[in-house]
């Protein structure tokens, strides 16, 4: 069995005797004089009034301003996951390319706390034996997850998921192979629907798959004049359209009271002329909502935990969510993302299926597989025989299931075409955006 490889940060000098009580009394001063002080003066300038001493500088900094040791891992772009499990045991963390690493760096549970605390101060959270549980975010959009004792009986602990400063965009899922041109041409027409029949779409599969960051690519294939809400737990996505309203829900206060849910959102978004609403984790109540909403003529997409298809279509029709059978047809495909482990590619994230619901038979939901993943070949192939979705376009524009095809070679050969090997998302959705206005 293979060893976890290691993640070594770059040491920093550790402060003498003497450094330290000084640093301890600058420290002390500092937190005072933020207290009472209201002059624009920097935190830098306010500690170079105490101290050249660099080393103590960049601590102070640290400490203050930033998380203290963990700030090189927040700071690496190319970490998905940080991931801290106790008193003086090591950190780890998920990397974007290499997977699970450990680092060379422990905390004792005196430090974990103090970071948790800090936490919850910045974001106007509460963590304490009442409430031993903290969902939250940093001002970069991490996702924070904390927990204390009782609940983690060997003591404090923190999971940070980390987002790509530059998100993902549609180009880097196909060069990356979670999905192939001919699939993402496909579901740019089916999502746009020609003006005539947008689909609605619920990305399914496993924690850690890239369902999220699948669905924030998809985005890019609404048209630019459409008006979208998006409603999350946490603000994750990052959705470059002009015309957005981003929505967070919200917990209850110290008082128990003020929570803002998923569900109430969804029922104020119907009263904001929405196009499109984009849901980011469906899992409660909420998807009764959402689907009352689909099938009033709203256009919708959104994540689901679950590991098939199939497992999807009951997930949903059973508690909590109990959405009835009828108004499961408002779906018209689901995706199933997974997280793969390749011998020669390690670990890799890949669209595995793509089903359209084409509608009940005997009370029974039935599906129609259109892609299936080919694990020989690492690709996802076309395995329908027709497609009821596209059928549907092409009545409704007039156009022959030759058109329909032309089109679809049409935006899949646009999408290769785009060869700007800066693939910033804002740049990739001008390129997508350009196709309806030529």
């Amino acid at each position: 069995m293979k060893q976890i490889p290691q993640y070594k940060t770059q040491k920093i000098e550790k402060l003498t005797e003497n450094e330290i009580q000084q640093y301890q009394q600058i420290k002390q001063k500092i937190i005072q004089q933020n207290i009472t002080d209201n002059t624009q003066t920097t935190l830098k300038q306010k500690i170079q009034e105490n101290t050249k001493n660099t080393k103590i500088i960049q601590k102070l900094i640290s400490d203050i301003n930033q998380y203290g040791k963990i700030d090189p891992l927040l700071n690496d772009d190319e970490l998905e996951e940080i991931m801290i499990i106790g008193d003086n045991k090591p950190i780890y963390v998920y990397h974007r390319t290499i997977g699970m690493m450990i680092t060379d760096i422990t905390l004792k549970n005196t430090e974990i706390r103090q970071i948790i605390d800090k936490i919850a101060n910045n974001t106007q959270r509460k963590i304490d034996k009442q409430t031993p549980l903290l969902d939250a975010r940093l001002d970069d959009g991490s996702r924070i997850n904390a927990t204390i004792p009782p609940i983690s009986a060997d003591g404090p602990t923190l999971t940070i998921r980390k987002f790509k400063k530059d998100p993902l965009t549609i180009i880097d899922l196909i060069e990356n192979k979670t999905l192939t041109y001919e699939l993402a041409a496909f579901l740019w027409l089916v999502i746009e629907g020609c003006g005539v029949n947008p689909s609605n779409i619920i990305i399914a599969g496993g924690t850690g798959s890239g369902k999220t960051t699948t669905l924030n690519t998809l985005t890019q294939f609404i048209p630019p004049y459409e008006r979208i809400i998006s409603i999350e737990d946490t603000l994750e996505m990052q959705i470059p359209h002009k015309h957005i309203i981003r929505t967070e829900t919200r917990p209850p206060n110290i008082e128990n009271k003020g929570e803002i849910t998923m569900d109430l959102l969804l029922k104020n978004s119907l009263r904001q002329r929405p196009d499109r609403i984009i849901v980011g984790e469906v899992r409660s109540k909420e998807a009764i909502t959402l689907f009352s909403a689909l099938n009033t003529g709203h256009s919708g997409m959104g994540t689901l935990h679950a590991n098939s298809t199939h497992e999807t279509i009951t997930r949903l029709t059973n508690p909590p969510m109990n959405v009835p059978n009828i108004m499961i047809n408002s779906i018209n495909f689901i995706i199933m993302q997974k997280r793969l482990y390749n011998p020669h590619l390690g670990t890799i994230r890949r669209i595995t299926e793509v089903a359209e619901v084409v509608g009940m038979e005997n009370n029974k939901i039935q599906l129609n597989k259109i892609y299936q993943y080919n694990p020989q070949k690492d690709t996802i192939e076309y395995v329908a025989i027709n497609t009821n979705t596209l059928n549907i376009i092409a009545q409704h524009k007039n156009m022959t299931k030759q058109q329909i095809n032309e089109e679809l070679i049409k935006r899949q050969n646009y999408l290769k075409q785009y060869t700007n090997k800066n693939h910033n998302i804002k740049k990739v959705q001008q390129y997508i955006d350009q196709y309806y206005y030529r």
